[in-house]
């Protein structure tokens, strides 16, 4: 018996094989009947003639329900009007489990249910098309890295200080050493391992226990985080333009079909293959300014200024260069004006906003002790983070990229908690 995955059908034209699956729809129209079975690869349409297979195996298709799983062998035949482009000529049915009455119907569903059943929604065409974007989205990430010497370094998960603030960390007791905090970014450690290896990225689950309700929030998602010494922030705009640009292209080349699954019109894509445009923070104001968007010398941009600025724009948009006031402790201040930060955000097109955030980082030990000082920060949790700059320092930077919004912005979502296979939200940790 030869095992053959759906989507190597085209391998095994005139060849008798067997498909695992579920059945995804059922037609009869007499002595001739169609069940049409997804494996997680594609659909196939297997065609069950009367008297082409065992009787007991034709009646078997009578106790068929959606989702029931089975085992459907057949010659496969080049058939361009079946899905996928081939069918089976059935010549044996194995029902593995008949399905009870499946909870997702063929009609419009509210959100709530669907993430009520967001384990068995992750069945549908969409959400397999989301998913295995999101794949080639990660592969295409850590493949950028590696092609540019960068090498993997996995930062913990669990911290004993925040990295940006603490009033959106989640807190957890540390067995008898106190509290500690799950991680809201990999980058302060990566920073220790860049003195060690010069250029590294961690890609990791990160948490932010923010009371957000909007569509680009999740309370846990994923970041792809680049770390370089001798890195300015030139340097650090470079890399994040690249790699945005190499996993566009790696998704248009290899996810044509799910994107068409996604009726996402790849022309959006393809016009954000070209050069990204950059505007200074004080240029992006005065955007906004001509928009009717009023904002103070100061204010960082939220959703609604990110939106409005991505939409003047057919490519990702690098903003720099915002005031110190609105960021980060750990951003060089421009030498040029020290009232700003060396830093960049990278907006997608089409209002989907910040996808990339990052800077070049302090490397003064005399200015990061004046920083945590301004920012509240205890020093003795940093102590190693300080040691950076006593042994060594050098000019490096930085940033992170925020998987489940670049995801969203590929596919065309309308928010993040579809980019993610089981999306945290501020109200939701079912299931």
């Amino acid at each position: 018996m030869t095992i053959a995955a759906i989507d190597r059908l085209s391998q095994h034209v005139g060849q008798i094989v067997t498909i695992q699956g579920w059945v995804y729809h059922l037609r009869s129209s007499g002595k001739v009947r169609f069940v049409v079975v997804r494996d997680g690869t594609g659909l196939v349409q297997g065609v069950m003639v009367k008297g082409g297979l065992p009787e007991e195996d034709f009646q078997q298709f009578d106790r068929l329900t959606q989702e029931s799983s089975l085992r459907l062998t057949g010659r496969v035949k080049a058939e361009p009007r079946a899905p996928g482009g081939y069918e089976l000529e059935v010549t044996a049915l194995a029902p593995l489990q008949i399905a009870q009455d499946y909870p997702i119907a063929p009609k419009e569903h509210g959100v709530a249910f669907l993430l009520d059943q967001r384990h068995l929604w992750l069945r549908s065409p969409r959400q397999q098309a989301i998913l295995r974007i999101r794949d080639e989205v990660c592969r295409a990430i850590r493949d950028f890295f590696h092609q540019q010497g960068f090498v993997l370094v996995d930062t913990p998960i669990l911290t004993p200080t925040a990295c940006e603030g603490t009033t959106n960390l989640f807190e957890t007791d540390y067995l008898d050493r106190g509290k500690a905090y799950l991680s809201q970014s990999g980058q302060l450690y990566l920073e220790a391992a860049a003195m060690a290896l010069g250029r590294v990225y961690c890609f990791g689950p990160t948490f932010r226990a923010e009371k957000s309700k909007t569509r680009r929030h999740l309370m846990e998602f994923w970041m792809a985080e680049a770390e370089a010494a001798f890195y300015t922030l030139d340097d650090v705009m470079n890399l994040a333009e690249a790699l945005v640009r190499s996993v566009i292209s790696r998704v248009l080349a290899a996810r044509r079909r799910d994107l068409q699954t996604l009726e996402r019109d790849p022309a959006a894509l393809e016009a954000a293959m070209g050069p990204f445009p950059r505007l200074t923070y004080a240029e992006a104001l005065e955007r906004l300014r001509g928009q009717g968007k009023e904002l103070a010398w100061g204010e960082d941009f939220g959703g609604d200024e990110e939106t409005i600025l991505s939409r003047m724009f057919d490519r990702p948009l690098l903003v720099h260069r915002y005031p110190r006031q609105c960021k980060a402790f750990y951003m060089e201040a421009d030498p040029e004006n020290p009232e700003l930060a060396l830093c960049v955000d990278l907006l997608a097109p089409e209002g989907y906003g910040e996808i990339v955030g990052g800077s070049q980082r302090l490397a003064s030990l005399e200015t990061l002790l004046t920083r945590l000082q301004e920012h509240h920060l205890p020093q003795a949790p940093l102590e190693w983070y300080l040691d950076l700059r006593r042994y060594g320092s050098v000019p490096h930077g930085g940033f992170g990229l925020g998987l489940e919004r670049l995801v969203a912005w590929l596919c065309g979502l309308h928010h993040v908690r579809e980019a993610i296979p089981f999306p945290r939200l501020i109200d939701r940790l079912y299931p």
